[in-house]
């Protein structure tokens, strides 16, 4: 098993369309954990960790969003993989 860990910064239209919820569902969905928040400069900022092809397709969601928003701009670092979470959460 291949696991990563990523930080995700999406920028655009991405507050007030439920971006944060959709992260979380498609998280659970393919079983990646972490969290996700809205930052104040309008981005959203994620930590995703799983297996690579699961943190993959989170990262393949958020290419696009959900209804209503407009992805500009996403940004994707990996970082070191700790094994942390157990769940996802949204941090507000």
């Amino acid at each position: 098993m291949n696991t990563k860990r990523v930080r995700i910064l999406v920028s655009g239209k991405v507050q007030g369309v439920y971006f944060r919820q959709g992260t979380m569902e498609t998280a659970e969905k393919n079983n990646v954990f972490g969290w996700v928040k809205n930052l104040p400069d309008n981005r959203v900022e994620a930590i995703l960790e799983g297996e690579d092809s699961n943190v993959n397709a989170v990262i393949d969601w958020a290419q696009f969003g959900p209804a209503g928003a407009i992805v500009t701009e996403l940004q994707v670092s990996e970082e070191k993989y700790l094994g942390e979470f157990s769940d996802f959460q949204i941090h507000y």
